[in-house]
């Protein structure tokens, strides 16, 4: 298998998409980091000097743990300690390997516009040891130099800040032979890991709470005055022209109620008066439904003498007291 196909199965491992909770925004790390990953690993076919093929044997297993250092610009890098174990097979003989070692490594965090995740590529070099256990005893490797491509995902979760979940692909491949002390040799092994983890970034401050939106301050009130004449509930022609101003500004505003409140100076008695007040009211309520204005937003009501503007004593015909208040809300 070359390396452009390692990749793309290394890719296929890492498909399945893991959705963090939403309302985070992804970020490129910033500080001190740790992180933690394990998945499924395949051993790509090699060649031994045994004259057999070196391959998997089924699914084995890769585990992986970092410590890193983020830069804030996407740059980042990691000191990493990862284990395989895989089942393998020479010709007809079949055995268990383990492969251990460290490896430093750089890696990149892109903006793809994704919001909630953050991909990331980076490569590694390093060392690894490996053992093979076979019915005829264990086999160990005398080491060999190691590098490796990275392909992954971080998935933030909003509940906790600093705290992302990964996803990733790798394939490792050692750089030289790969000599086993009893004699075996074989070519540069290659292994392909689909990984799924956890990373932690150290001082990430939990996201900003968005302040409520703030009310628009209701309009002020608008009040139009409409007077009449003494012991009168009949509209005079100024009277009609601010009942239509009132008209005309209802529509203009954002008006969600209209009061009208009839009023009458002291010269009846209260209860003359009370119904004075109504019939000035209910007229002036009548011209604005004439001129358009829906009979549902008017709220009508009488004070009779109870609210002067002026206050007078008994029987004092007082004009500003005579009088209707068109209110706008």
């Amino acid at each position: 298998m070359n390396l452009r196909n390692a990749l793309i199965a290394a890719a296929v491992l890492a498909a399945p998409v893991v959705m963090a909770p939403a309302a985070v925004q992804a970020q490129a790390l910033n500080g001190l980091y740790v992180g933690a990953g394990v998945g499924a690993n395949w051993l790509t076919e090699t060649s031994t000097n045994a004259g057999g093929k070196l391959k998997s044997d089924g699914v084995g297993v890769a585990g992986v743990g970092s410590i890193g250092y983020g830069f804030g610009n996407g740059l980042r890098v990691e000191l990493e300690g990862n284990y395989r174990y895989q089942p393998g097979k020479i010709g007809a003989g079949t055995g268990k390997m383990h492969n251990y070692g460290p490896m430093v490594n750089v890696l990149y965090d892109f903006d793809a516009g994704l919001g909630w995740a953050m991909p990331y590529v980076g490569v590694g070099a390093g060392y690894q040891w490996g053992e093979m256990r076979a019915a005829g005893g264990n086999n160990e490797t005398r080491g060999a130099w190691a590098a490796q491509g990275i392909l992954g995902a971080a998935f933030p979760i909003a509940a906790a800040p600093g705290l992302a979940v990964t996803a990733e692909a790798r394939v490792m491949s050692t750089l030289e032979d790969v000599r086993y002390k009893g004699g075996l040799r074989t070519d540069p092994q290659m292994n392909i890991s689909g990984m799924l983890g956890l990373r932690y970034a150290f001082g990430v401050a939990p996201a900003p709470v968005a302040a409520p939106a703030a009310v628009p301050a209701p309009a002020p009130a608008r009040t139009y005055l409409v007077f009449f004449d003494w012991d009168k509930a009949d509209l005079t022609p100024r009277a009609r022209q601010i009942i239509a101003d009132a008209a005309q500004a209802s529509t203009r505003v954002a008006t969600t109620r209209i009061e009208v409140g009839g009023h009458a100076d002291r010269t009846g008695t209260a209860q003359y008066n009370q119904q004075l007040s109504m019939r000035r009211a209910q007229n002036v309520a009548a011209e604005l439904v004439r001129l358009g204005v829906a009979r549902n937003a008017i709220d009508i009501n009488a004070f009779g003498d109870t609210r002067p503007l002026v206050a007078t004593g008994p029987n004092t015909r007082e004009p500003q007291n005579r009088r209707v208040e068109i209110v706008l809300r």
